[in-house]
C-alpha cells in the first residue's frame, strides 16, 4: 500500500523559511540550500509507504507521528498526521535545534 503525502500550507512555509535561513548562514550558497530541501523532502518520501513506523508525537494520538531527517551535524523534525489508510498530511517541518514548530 502507498499512501499520498499532501503538506499543508504552514508545512509549505516551513520548507521555504528552512530554504531562506540555509541561504543566509551559509552566504547565498543555494548548492548547500537546495541539498537541506532534497534531505526533506526524501526524509519524507519514506512516508509514503511506512508512516506507522515512525514516533508518535504524543503518546494520546497514534496517528500524529514526527520523522527524523538528517542532514550535516544534525538535521529536520517534520510533525504529521495519518489522515486515513490512503493519506499523509505534513503539518510542519522544523530543524532540529529549533525550540517548537513554527
Amino acid at each position: 500500500m502507498t499512501y499520498r503525502v499532501r503538506f499543508t500550507e504552514a508545512a509549505e512555509n516551513d520548507l521555504a523559511r528552512l530554504y531562506e535561513f540555509v541561504l543566509a548562514r551559509d552566504d547565498g550558497d543555494f548548492t548547500v540550500a537546495a541539498r537541506a530541501l532534497q534531505a526533506i523532502r526524501d526524509g519524507i518520501r519514506s512516508l509514503e509507504l511506512t508512516p506507522f513506523s515512525f514516533r508518535k508525537a504524543t503518546p494520546s494520538n497514534p496517528f500524529l507521528r514526527e520523522i527524523i531527517i538528517p542532514f550535516g551535524a544534525s538535521g529536520y523534525v517534520a510533525l504529521f498526521e495519518i489522515d486515513d489508510e490512503e493519506t499523509v498530511t505534513v503539518l510542519a517541518v522544523r530543524h532540529q535545534l529549533e525550540e517548537d514548530y513554527h
